[in-house]
């Protein structure tokens, strides 16, 4: 019983990590381009999140290659949150919805990542 907890604590670490990581990023971008804030103030702002998530993530890694025996299955999540997780920060972040070439390329994205798992 104490694996499948150690597996659920990798997946939210990455799962965290990188929404934080893309939160950060996004954040950031917003912020210098809708007020007058200095560059600087708001890059350091957002290195100390990226610097926050780095920390999960590299602790899920870490974790997830000790639980999990396989370091593609950590890969996996880390990718598979990234795909689940920036189009719901850019959508709330942003109030934009995508172009058609946008979504085009998502599509295409978990079309490619479908392949991968399952060829």
């Amino acid at each position: 019983m104490e694996i499948l907890y150690s597996k659920i604590l990798v997946i939210f670490l990455v799962f965290l990590g990188e929404t934080l990581a893309i939160y950060a990023e996004m954040i950031g971008a917003r912020t210098h381009f809708i007020t007058s804030q200095p560059f600087l103030q708001i890059f350091l702002k957002m290195l100390v999140i990226i610097v926050i998530a780095g920390g999960f993530l590299i602790a899920g890694y870490m974790l997830g290659l000790k639980a999990f025996q396989n370091i593609w299955i950590v890969s996996v999540t880390s990718i598979t949150s990234i795909l689940i997780m920036e189009p719901i920060l850019a959508y709330t972040v942003f109030q934009q919805l995508p172009t058609k070439g946008a979504i085009i390329g998502l599509i295409l994205g978990v079309l490619g990542f479908i392949s991968t798992i399952l060829l």
